[in-house]
């Protein structure tokens, strides 16, 4: 396993009336961030938070690419980012449990925190359709590139790892700095992470390792 020190490029935030932020994914213009009662989508450009929808935000964050998903306690939200409505709602395969979210081959991929797994469901459904193993807590996920990564945090410990999908094996580890914790993860598709940190109410750039 590679291990190395998470590089952070840029930190945004803590932005007014946002206490944590929750799931984090990317747009291909904007970061959105969920902050519990809102979704939030900010200019990784400027800093600055561009417009907001209000609806139930409490973890993962995915964008397929037209829709936004935002997981609100034990459902798990389709949104039209134009005009903030809500399309529809599936089952969260926690039931309240659930972590981060991505978007990837047609699926959602949900992370359960406590539980150590990341599902693969049925965007229309919610049905389980795959589970992967984690031996940590897991917080955001993303693919990018073929791999699947997700974020870790556990007391003043946090990670981001590369996990193989088939075992569940950690391949690769960048440590976050001591207290600065991942709540969300999204990719950019190119050479940076975004991650949510929780309760310091930011939003930070890492490094992504190149291949």
């Amino acid at each position: 396993m590679k291990q190395s020190q998470a590089e952070i490029l840029r930190e945004y935030g803590p932005f007014p009336g946002v206490d944590a932020v929750h799931g984090v994914t990317f747009d291909g213009q904007h970061v959105w961030f969920a902050s519990g009662d809102k979704l939030n989508a900010l200019d990784p450009a400027s800093g600055k938070v561009q417009r907001s929808i209000d609806v139930a935000a409490h973890a993962g964050t995915a964008f397929d690419g037209r829709h936004l998903f935002q997981i609100s306690e034990d459902r798990i939200q389709k949104i039209d980012p134009k005009t903030g409505k809500v399309l529809a709602t599936i089952p969260a395969p926690g039931n309240g449990g659930d972590s981060g979210m991505a978007w990837a081959e047609g699926s959602l991929w949900v992370g359960q925190h406590r539980g150590r797994k990341i599902h693969q469901i049925d965007p229309e459904t919610g049905k389980i359709l795959r589970t992967i193993e984690s031996n940590r807590v897991v917080t955001g996920v993303t693919w990018t590139d073929g791999e699947l990564w997700h974020g870790t945090w556990e007391g003043d410990e946090s990670d981001v790892r590369r996990i193989n999908p088939q075992t569940g094996e950690v391949l690769e580890r960048l440590d976050m700095p001591a207290g600065t914790g991942v709540s969300g993860l999204e990719s950019d598709g190119g050479d940076r992470f975004f991650c949510g940190g929780g309760r310091s109410g930011k939003v930070r750039a890492v490094r992504r390792p190149k291949k």
